[in-house]
């Protein structure tokens, strides 16, 4: 039992951060937070800012494969690093305002 757990606090020790890290938001993060996202370095991270600048935010993390030099192999890596807004703020601009009484 001991043995169990020395290797249970080792293995949550040896954890990749990127589990218990916040995701970045592609629409707001600059090239050093992107580049803090396992898989990305600082050409794709500029390719990212370049895109962004050029068509506007990203709508999902899907359309980072528009962005040159990102392809499926790497969706797949970042995807659950990466986001397209904090859930708060994705949930209060899809809720309709209301127009308020007099």
């Amino acid at each position: 039992m001991k043995r169990f757990l020395r290797t249970l606090v080792l293995a949550a020790l040896l954890a990749p951060a990127a589990v218990l890290a916040t995701p970045v938001d592609i629409n707001t993060a600059d090239a050093t937070t992107l580049e803090s996202v396992k898989g990305i370095g600082p050409a794709k991270a500029q390719a990212i800012l370049d895109y962004r600048k050029q068509h506007g935010p990203f709508a999902s993390t899907a359309d980072l494969a528009k962005v040159p030099g990102i392809g499926t192999r790497t969706l797949e890596q970042i995807g659950d690093q990466v986001t397209v807004g904090a859930p708060a703020a994705r949930k209060a601009a899809a809720k309709p305002a209301t127009a308020s009484k007099p």
